[in-house]
């Protein structure tokens, strides 16, 4: 090694940290020896260089937006078991992972009971839209509700509904599971219409439509909430059968 490269190393890694460059100051010098092994050209390295900068900075973006996401736990599409499920269409699941649906303002309504797989593919789409860089939040519909009902509380409902609605996709997971008095699905109702042709919203729920007055007690407001919610929706239905158990079995080899 020269006595000259020492320094110029020094001077590109101070450079880089006064630039911000991170991966540029890591890589430098890793990506330079295999240039120079491959013989490429000043323009190829330099290209090599910056793409994994760009490559990095993608990487901790989506991680970032993943994690403000607030997942109860991380699923994607490539984990779930479509043959477990054979009634869910890969190419409808995997269309909607695109994201055409977020651009269109359309909302998607998993439908289905219990362990049939409905909150795995509500949040596999949703990281599917962090890796899109769309800013996402995760919620249960109770969870929801008790925000908005302490915000209210706390005279500061308009600051907190705006901020539900200015999100790219919201989930809302176990739509329909209690019953909901009149005074909390009014608040939900608000953020489901502040962002009806806005922006995407998705919702599991384990009951049929035809049942959505048990759990919303004023049906004025209950056939609001469901002219907003399956507007233009994808609606999918995951089924009788736990998606859970099923997977189960099939890991078995079918035995109970």
């Amino acid at each position: 090694m020269s006595a000259a490269k020492p320094v110029l190393q020094a001077a590109i890694l101070q450079y880089a940290k006064q630039l911000r460059l991170p991966t540029v100051g890591d890589q430098f010098a890793r990506l330079a020896e295999e240039a120079v092994k491959e013989k490429q050209s000043h323009l190829s390295y330099l290209e090599a260089l910056l793409e994994a900068e760009v490559d990095e900075r993608d990487h901790r973006a989506v991680a970032r937006r993943i994690q403000e996401a607030r997942f109860p736990a991380v699923k994607t599409l490539e984990e779930f078991d479509f043959q477990v499920v054979p009634h869910i269409s890969v190419a409808v699941m995997r269309n909607l992972g695109e994201g055409g649906y977020l651009a269109r303002k359309e909302p998607v309504i998993f439908l289905g009971e219990t362990g049939t797989g409905k909150t795995h593919l509500a949040t596999a789409l949703a990281v599917a839209a962090c890796r899109q860089h769309k800013r996402v939040r995760f919620t249960t519909a109770a969870e929801m509700v008790t925000e908005l009902i302490e915000a209210k509380n706390q005279l500061e409902l308009t600051r907190v509904r705006n901020r539900w609605t200015r999100y790219d996709l919201i989930v809302i997971d176990e739509l329909g599971y209690v019953v909901m008095p009149d005074a909390a699905a009014e608040l939900l109702f608000q953020v489901v219409a502040g962002r009806a042709e806005r922006a995407a919203v998705v919702v599991t729920t384990n009951l049929p439509f035809s049942e959505w007055t048990t759990k919303f007690p004023n049906a004025r407001l209950c056939k609001a909430m469901l002219d907003r919610l399956t507007d233009q929706a994808h609606i999918i239905e995951t089924g009788e059968e736990s998606y859970r158990f099923r997977r189960t079995l099939a890991k078995k080899g079918g035995k109970a």
